[in-house]
């Protein structure tokens, strides 16, 4: 694992990339190092309490005094450590890294994909059939488990692979002071007491206290949630993994490696248990009842067996190979085929799936949480509008594009120049074009703080500066920015200028009529939604004195005007949001921003108030309801909004809405988000913004950021459940044919003869069935998947079960038996006669063979929907499936027709009469398929019930 900071490195600190190089991969396990010296485990930041529930210290608190004291001691002078010093801490200490994860390794996961429920069973049935004396039935077994178990590892270390790509390699330098000189050491190597050179751009090695504050403010946003940056100042607590937006300064540091804030919330979000996916419910579920189904049958024959008088040893044989011929070898690898399409669909539209079952999970989502800042936005802060004493102007412009137009009133272009001029000069934050192998893009990224990279970019739509030598008036003095005065002033070479929060600045102008005036312009850009910035200047001549404080340099002051920033919703949010609503799946917006910010973007995106009530819900996580039965009356509707929300919050938030009875969906970016991520049904990281420690504990990441991607993934998740009960439906018909001529032979006492054979049944299980399923797992999502709820059902329920063996089944099973019979007339048997034998009666199990291949044929194109007969499903949709049924033919011709093959199976090719009925399976399976569709139809519709939408 790296080390937890970045270096100097100027012009590299684009927040979407920032965060995730945080801190590499943690998933739990105790501290390797030992805590720095004078150093408590809870004087910064956050601490664990007995619950192992994280509690948030007061962001801007100052450390306590013995904490202060004992970092002061450590660091000496303003010299710093010396080398000395700092190697032998090094060496006791240990290095600043965070613990590696305790991970699985991958023989464990490897192995652990051939000891499932459902692999144990096929097992078991490969272990009776070597017992009971079928050989080849017990390698075909197990070559199923090894083929399947091989494929599911394969898919599962693809998506790990496909995640690693994402992180990127930490900074290998920091610059300390040691010996009262600067230098530059890897930030494993930072050790307590260091005094750590901070610049903007630079990234926090570990937790300290601030030595020196020079306008310094600190993106904290993931560890937080809070998008907007601190303002910090001598003695204030910073926290590793955060970085520097603007200013300078030095830090004390205090604490390392896994006693940092950082690893405390990513212990945290180890220590949260997953649940298991709906998928492994449900498939436990169909397992139970195959594998009871399949044991019943199994003692029911032996029964039977020994009722007609057969002998122990053939009467348990006979009901092993039935027990056997039951288990649906080929669902396990269509089941995880199908997840594999739906997750490579997924990676198609930018959702990139980390388990195979979270593909499933996200299709039964009923409620999404959802962070705003660049899943909801586009986190491109923007000027959308400016005040001058001319009037109001707009200004338009994509992101953080330097090139737009500004229109307003006449008269008002030299009043916006100066403002531009001036609130840039006031400004460190800068944009620059992104390159990528030394060749100029044509996208620009903010450097530094977002809002004056976007005081930037407004300048230049201005003054048409579109290249990157574009610099402003030198700064003589800066006074930073100050949470108690809410301004920040620099001093020119001919004038002081001031901007910050429009109460603060107005209230050191000179003009209150003209303060009046625009404290209404500030209310109609709040209205809108606008983050509101004020800016004033007055002149200053070089005979003047140098304001020696703040408070001399910031009076007196003339206003120049406002600036109404805007960090657009993305535009594919409006129809994100409506489909959802069409979908039934409620959409929460957690965030760590202010109440009033959080409602302006939730309004924009018209999200607030969309629960069927019309109130609109804003909430405040430090003022949630304690009664969790009270929190979740409040969040279960949609379009509620919850700021200043802390990790705690989000764990409980998910938890409230899971005992309701919500499939959960929780997205986040920063490391404050892992605990819920982990313990969401379904958790959905940043791939572009996010932090190493959410990925991890997410299933699914996002690699564009973008709130559609999820509605597009949780289409693909519906489509999936609906095409696993497709094979379901495929899988289990065959059963009910490969079952009836066994049912026929006990019912008869033994006097009628096998249509089929075990081996046979396994030949239907995996030699002509298992293309065509899993073609059925590939089928194309319809266009109304996503209309109305998620469905409420179990993979196999009532529906399915009597479609399945009432209606495509028996069709199978009566076609089958009667082409068996035709065969057996044909060779001169009547009713009451003595069976043919030999070559006759194996011709005769040929046409019974070839009827059910026949009849599954059919059965795999009834199956592509669960409403349409076949005539109006199309035969381009799903061109897998035509292929699956053309090898499948193939494949029928090489069993009965390749002599080796045939007389190993016990059957030979059919005669004509028999082949004839075998061929009229097509038919009657679809027309008994769409007679059944038809009387349904009419029934739900009498009923009121919703059509099937799966298909």
């Amino acid at each position: 694992m790296g080390p937890l900071c970045r270096g100097r490195q100027p012009g590299r600190v684009a927040p979407g990339t920032a965060a995730a190089e945080a801190i590499g991969t943690f998933a739990g396990g105790a501290a390797s190092v030992r805590p720095c010296r004078r150093r408590r485990s809870a004087s910064y930041g956050a601490a664990v309490n007995g619950d192992g529930v994280l509690r948030s210290a007061d962001r801007g608190a100052r450390p306590r005094p013995d904490d202060a004291a004992g970092a002061a001691g450590d660091a000496g002078d303003a010299g710093g450590l010396s080398v000395v010093e700092a190697a032998r801490r090094l060496a006791a200490d240990g290095p600043n890294q965070l613990p590696q994860p305790r991970g699985r390794s991958v023989a464990r996961r490897f192995a652990a994909e051939f000891v499932h429920f459902f692999a144990l069973m096929l097992w078991v049935a490969a272990a009776l059939a070597f017992v009971a004396g079928l050989p080849q039935l017990a390698v075909a077994i197990v070559v199923v488990v090894v083929v399947n178990g091989a494929f599911a590892f394969a898919q599962q270390q693809r998506a790990q692979r496909a995640a690693e790509k994402l992180r990127q390699l930490l900074p290998a330098g920091v610059t300390v002071r040691r010996d009262g000189v600067d230098q530059v050491v890897a930030a494993a190597e930072v050790v307590c007491g260091d005094v750590v050179v901070l610049h903007a751009g630079d990234r926090l090695p570990a937790d300290g206290q601030v030595r020196r504050a020079d306008g310094v403010r600190v993106d904290e946003s993931m560890l937080t949630g809070e998008s907007v940056p601190r303002s910090v100042g001598e003695r204030d607590a910073v926290f590793g993994g955060t970085f520097v937006t603007v200013g300078d300064g030095e830090v004390v540091i205090t604490a390392t490696a896994a006693r940092t804030r950082l690893a405390q919330i990513a212990k945290l979000t180890s220590d949260v248990h997953r649940p298991r996916s709906p998928l492994a419910l449900e498939l436990d579920r169909v397992v139970r009842v195959v594998a009871s189904l399949a044991v019943g049958v199994g003692l029911s024959f032996f029964g039977l067996s020994m009722l007609i008088g057969a002998s122990l040893r053939d009467g348990f044989l006979f009901a092993v190979g039935v027990t056997v011929a039951l288990v649906p070898e080929g669902l396990l690898p269509t089941v995880t085929l199908s997840l594999a399409i739906g997750a490579q669909r997924m990676a198609a539209r930018h959702a990139l799936v980390r388990n195979l079952e979270a593909v499933e999970t996200l299709g039964s989502t009923t409620f999404i949480c959802t962070d705003k800042t660049g899943t909801l936005t586009r986190n491109e802060m923007s000027v959308e509008a400016v005040w001058t004493p001319h009037g109001m102007a707009t200004v338009e412009g994509v992101g953080y594009e330097p090139i737009g137009t500004v229109h307003g009133a006449a008269g008002h272009e030299a009043a916006v120049r100066e403002l531009a001029l001036d609130a840039r000069a006031c400004s460190q934050g800068r944009i620059r074009i992104e390159r990528a192998d030394g060749v100029e893009g044509a996208r620009w990224l903010p450097v530094g703080d977002p809002m004056e990279a976007a005081i930037d970019a407004f300048a230049r739509r201005v003054l048409g500066e579109t290249g990157e030598a574009f610099e402003p008036d030198p700064v003589l003095h800066r006074f930073g920015f100050d949470p108690q005065r809410r301004r920040e002033t620099v001093l020119l070479h001919d004038r002081i200028v001031t901007k910050g929060a429009p109460e603060a600045v107005l209230a050191a102008t000179v003009d209150p009529s003209m303060a009046a005036r625009a404290e209404t312009a500030v209310h109609e850009l709040a209205e809108r939604g606008l983050r509101v910035l004020a800016v004033a200047r007055r002149t200053h001549r070089d005979e003047d004195a140098t304001p020696s404080s703040a408070g001399e340099a910031e009076r007196e002051l003339e206003l120049l005007g406002l600036l109404g920033f805007e960090d657009p919703p993305r535009p594919e949010v409006f129809d994100a949001l409506a489909a959802c609503r069409r979908a039934g799946v409620k959409v929460a917006m957690l965030t760590g921003d202010h109440p009033a910010t959080a409602r302006a973007i939730a309004e924009q995106i018209g999200l607030l108030g969309h629960d069927g009530s019309g109130a609109a819900l804003v909430l405040d996580g430090a003022t949630m309801p304690a009664d969790d039965a009270v929190l979740g009356a409040l969040l279960d509707r949609d379009g509620v909004v919850i700021s200043r929300v802390a990790p705690e919050d989000k764990l409980r938030i998910t938890r409230v809405l899971q005992q309701r009875g919500h499939v959960v969906a929780m997205t986040g970016d920063g490391v404050n988000d892992g605990p819920a991520l982990r313990e969401a049904d379904i958790g959905v990281a940043m791939g572009r913004s996010g932090t190493d420690v959410a990925r991890e504990a997410a299933d699914l990441v996002l690699l564009d950021d973008n709130f559609a991607t999820i509605v597009a993934a949780i289409e693909a998740g519906r489509s999936t459940f609906a095409n696993i009960r497709r094979f379901l439906t495929y899988h289990l018909s065959d059963n009910v044919a490969e079952l009836t001529p066994f049912a026929v032979w006990a019912l008869s006492g033994g006097r009628f003869p096998l249509a089929i054979g075990v081996l046979q049944v396994l030949c239907l299980d995996i030699g002509t069935d298992l293309l065509p399923a899993l073609a059925l797992g590939a089928e194309p999502p319809p266009a109304n998947v996503l209309d109305g709820p998620p469905p409420r059902r179990h993979l196999v329920d009532g529906g399915l079960l009597r479609r399945a063996f009432g209606v495509l089944g028996a069709t199978e099973a009566l076609v089958e038996m009667t082409a068996f019979t035709v065969a057996l007339v044909a060779a001169g048997w009547r009713p009451g006669g003595t069976f043919p034998t030999g070559v006759a009666l194996a011709a005769a199990s040929g046409a019974a063979f070839s009827a059910v291949v026949l009849g599954q044929i059919a059965n795999a194109f009834a199956c592509r929907s669960a409403r349409r007969p076949v005539w109006r499903t199309g035969w381009r949709g799903n061109r897998l499936l035509v292929g699956a049924v053309a090898v499948e033919l193939v494949a029928l011709v090489g069993f009965i027709g390749v002599g080796p093959v045939a007389r190993l199976l016990e059957h030979r090719p059919p005669p004509l009469a028999g082949l004839l009925v075998a061929l009229c399976a097509v038919p009657a399976v679809w027309s008994a398929d769409a007679l059944h569709k038809h009387l349904r139809a009419r029934r739900t519709g009498r009923s009121g019930g919703v059509a099937d939408r799966s298909a």
